[in-house]
């Protein structure tokens, strides 16, 4: 069974700007900080501000204190000045395409026209609309409550933002016969048109959809009503936890499965429900299939997998500078990433309960034997590292040092002008690290441990490793974007942004591509070295798959962004065993 999900699921641009502005307030504006009304249709995210301690208001009170955000939704502006008559210093985070409706309707209720409302009458939008329209104000959710209206000299039609376009265009078609000197606007936004458009077009080319949302989401609803619109099986789910109502035995002739979401569903949801629906299709199949899933499963959550990357970086590495005593690194850099990946897991979990939920309940659920893992790791790492001698010790000490401060305050608080007190906060910082932590146990201990000396050469093959290091890691981290800015990680994604991350890591995959031959021809190398070339080829290749929807978030996309560090030890060790 395939699995598909839509291009334009998830956040759409007004509810990320919304839920920017809310985790972006705290330590900006004076506190405490509120939203006025749900701030999106999603419950995991008002969940989520609810344990960063930014509540919900319903009511105005007659005095308050601190800063109150405008939902996405918007409010009718006499809200907005009760607000501010409390005391509350008010932000309005309405979505920019709601803004745009609100002032078409205000310019024209001054001028006394008229105003339609196509929409949910009790949707939070609409009521923010009819603000603007005051006694001018009419809500009809289609053409059968138009039709009861009376006769307005001049009038002004708008539509809902998420409103389904086959019924505004129905709208739209019969006013232009019997009252044409109405003013009709196009005020569905684009994104909820080509969403729209989107599911009717996948439900059309898949055998179920599964649509993921609130269950107070307007958006999402019209939605899973145009999925069901098609004959095709079609299922609304809050969150993975939904799924257990879909008997997949009922769907053994289902070959595809689409997914899609709402505006307000979070990618994390997404993420969740995807990865829940796989595991859910392997298990229901027999045999070798679900054998190598589960094995596959087993081994990326439990490290081994991403340290069998490390171990072949490290040999490829080893080779690349002519050490033929490569065993006791590959062991030191095996030993070294089970150890501190483990840990990063282990104390960094609130992000993972988002990102992959897999990995948290896996670690929740063996908390004591993964710590005996990562220090006995650690410690046998150390030891393999001393025999080598001081110098290889000392650098491998101070490395892991490092990672295992990296969450711990450093610097006072009475050094009030210090804006980062942790390694964490440093922006963009668990990235560059990483990658610079792998580099170091995988092309910098074998050859200060046997030569004593480091030259340009040694240099090379370290930023070849660092930056294969990096790409991967910047990666997993374009995957967990909205997860690590809710939790308040600044990853060089979110610093960047998803496509500009892209771009950057295309570029440095492409530079390494050319550089390995680059340095075959400049200096004596061993004869595999071209061949590596493939490692940085087999990565772009999974970057385009993933920019063009070809290959989706979950175990196979994490085995194979592993594998291509996996890849480097495989070739060189083809090669050793041929004798070149």
């Amino acid at each position: 069974m395939k699995i598909v999900i839509a291009k334009m699921s998830g956040f759409c641009m007004g509810v990320r700007r919304a839920v920017e502005m809310v985790l972006d307030a705290p330590g900006r504006h004076p506190g405490p900080i509120c939203t006025y009304g749900p701030l999106i249709h999603n419950p995991q995210v008002l969940d989520l501000l609810a344990s960063k301690d930014i509540a919900t208001i319903k009511d105005i009170p007659v005095c308050g204190s601190g800063t109150v955000l405008i939902r996405a939704h918007g409010v009718p502006p006499e809200t907005k000045k009760r607000l501010k008559a409390a005391g509350y210093k008010v932000i309005d985070a309405t979505c920019p395409r709601v803004i745009r409706v609100q002032s078409i309707i205000r310019k024209h209720a001054r001028q006394n026209h008229a105003v339609i409302i196509v929409g949910d009458r009790d949707h939070p939008e609409v009521v923010g609309l009819l603000g603007y329209a005051g006694s001018n104000g009419h809500v009809v959710a289609g053409v059968e409550e138009l039709r009861r209206l009376p006769v307005f000299e001049n009038a002004i039609i708008v539509a809902q933002t998420t409103q389904d376009t086959r019924r505004y265009a129905a709208v739209r078609e019969w006013t232009g016969r019997h009252y044409p000197h109405y003013k009709v606007f196009e005020t569905i936004c684009d994104s909820t048109e080509r969403r729209q458009s989107e599911v009717q077009r996948l439900a059309e080319s898949v055998d179920a959809v599964v649509v993921v949302g609130g269950r107070e989401s307007g958006n999402t609803q019209r939605l899973f009503e145009i999925a069901c619109r098609t004959g095709k099986p079609a299922f609304h789910v809050e969150s993975e936890a939904d799924l257990s109502r879909i008997d997949l035995d009922s769907l053994r002739s289902v070959q595809t499965i689409g997914i899609t979401a709402g505006a307000s569903t979070p990618n994390w949801v997404i993420r969740k429900v995807y990865m829940t629906l796989e595991t859910m299709v392997f298990k229901r199949q027999s045999g070798w299939h679900q054998a190598v899933y589960t094995f596959l499963r087993a081994a990326l959550l439990s490290n081994l997998y991403v340290s069998l990357g490390a171990a072949g970086l490290c040999y490829a590495a080893t080779r690349l500078q002519g050490i033929s005593d490569f065993t006791p690194f590959v062991l030191i850099a095996f030993l070294y990433v089970q150890s501190m990946h483990i840990l990063n897991h282990l104390t960094g979990s609130k992000a993972d309960r988002f990102n992959e939920p897999d990995r948290a309940r896996f670690y929740d659920d063996r908390k004591v034997s993964l710590t005996v893992i990562a220090l006995s790791s650690g410690a046998a790492g150390l030891v393999i590292a001393c025999l080598q001698g001081w110098l290889p010790f000392l650098v491998l000490l101070v490395i892991s040092l490092l990672g295992l401060s990296y969450r711990l305050t450093l610097i006072p608080k009475m050094f009030a002008s210090v804006e980062y007190r942790r390694i964490k906060d440093i922006p963009g910082s668990k990235t560059i690290l990483i990658a610079l932590a792998w580099g170091v146990v995988t092309s910098v201990l074998p050859p200060i441990s046997i030569f004593g000396t480091y030259d340009a050469a040694n240099a090379f093959i370290f930023a070849w490793s660092t930056t294969l290091v990096f790409v991967r890691t910047a990666f997993f981290d374009i995957l967990d974007m909205q997860g690590d800015r809710l939790v308040g990680k600044e990853t060089i994604p979110i610093l960047l942004g998803e496509k500009r991350s892209l771009q950057l890591l295309k570029g440095l995959l492409a530079g390494l591509s050319v550089g390995l031959p680059v340095l075959s021809a400049l200096t004596p190398v061993p004869a595999f070295t071209v061949s590596l070339s493939l490692c940085p080829a087999v990565m772009f290749a999974v970057l385009l798959a993933f920019e063009r929807s070809l290959l989706l978030p979950g175990v196979r996309m994490e085995f194979l962004v592993e594998s291509h560090l996996v890849l480097a030890g495989v070739l060189a060790l083809g090669w050793s065993l041929a004798g070149l």
